[in-house]
């Protein structure tokens, strides 16, 4: 793949029925909506899907009803939140038989104060049992939730160890001290994508390669500037800021709730809750500066 320009995906919320199921056909009209607004590619089971929530059933049913909808392989990124390598590998192996264009794959998160050698030898062990089938794996830099944070270092060993197989990277970190240097030091061979909208911009500028973020699953078309052409949006910026002081995936989903009409969409597994409506009300202000138009959905 090496660093190709990625583009935007978004980050796809999971939407829930009543009783807690996946709710497949909501999934694949949201889906398809959000690549028809301007993302090159749908992520599925990230963090903003509550990937670490769905078991490995849910996700083939999910893989499987995507493709019948017709959202080919080269549009469909997997994610990966595992702690065991056997999860791990039946996840990315998931991926791969939709001919995934890619897997974003996080550090196993259980354990913590682990330095990056052991971090090494999780990604490397994961690999040799993949073998041959080992392909384009990014690695999911999200210290917030797994409190595992790569260094630079890191990331340089684990692409000049797996050429080919290293991917890229999908920051999420929220840090731009970290983030500029990796640009500076990987991004000519990498695909480094930056999952916080506010430094989005910036980092195309320096080589970065576009983004996986939770925002496209509510205004794709005002991303994708940012993503492919290094634009600024201050109003970007401000509605990442408001949701920051909330819990960010239920405040996702409340917002997608308000803009489909579909109240469903608040839904999420435990141990998350919902977010009433009010405490949305300041996001809700923001996006209505960026989208002029609500989503297509069915009030339910």
């Amino acid at each position: 793949m090496d660093s190709e320009r990625f583009g935007l995906s978004v980050a796809l919320a999971t939407p829930f029925s009543a009783d807690g199921e996946v709710d497949v056909a909501r999934l694949v009209a949201h889906a398809s909506w959000c690549l028809a607004e301007g993302c090159g590619r749908v992520t599925l089971f990230g963090t903003t899907g509550e990937g670490s929530s769905i078991g490995d059933q849910e996700r083939e049913a999910v893989w499987e009803a995507v493709a019948r909808a017709g959202i080919a392989g080269p549009r469909l990124v997997g994610g990966v939140l595992a702690s065991t390598l056997d999860s791990a590998e039946r996840q990315v192996m998931q991926a791969y038989e939709q001919d995934a264009h890619a897997v974003l794959v996080a550090p196993p998160f259980y354990f913590k104060g682990v330095d990056d050698e052991g971090v090494f030898r999780w990604y490397a062990r994961l690999i040799e049992r993949l073998g041959a089938r080992a392909r384009d794996l990014f690695l999911y830099n999200i210290p917030s939730l797994t409190a595992v944070a790569f260094s630079v270092p890191l990331v340089t060993r684990l692409a000049d160890a797996f050429p080919g197989v290293v991917a890229g990277v999908k920051d999420s970190s929220c840090d731009w001290a970290f983030t500029q240097p990796l640009l500076v030091a990987e991004a000519h061979r990498l695909a480094i994508l930056v999952g916080d909208e506010r430094h989005l911009a910036g980092a195309v500028r320096l080589g970065g390669a576009g983004s996986i973020c939770g925002l496209a699953n509510l205004c794709p078309a005002a991303l994708l500037p940012l993503a492919t052409d290094g634009q600024d949006d201050p109003r970007i910026n401000r509605l990442v800021d408001e949701i920051g002081q909330l819990p960010v995936i239920p405040a996702v989903k409340a917002l997608i709730a308000r803009q489909t009409g579909s109240r469903a969409w608040a839904e999420v597994r435990p141990p998350l809750l919902p977010l009433a409506a009010e405490r949305i009300a300041r996001a809700a202000g923001h996006l209505d500066e960026i989208v002029a138009k609500p989503l297509p959905g069915v009030a339910a």
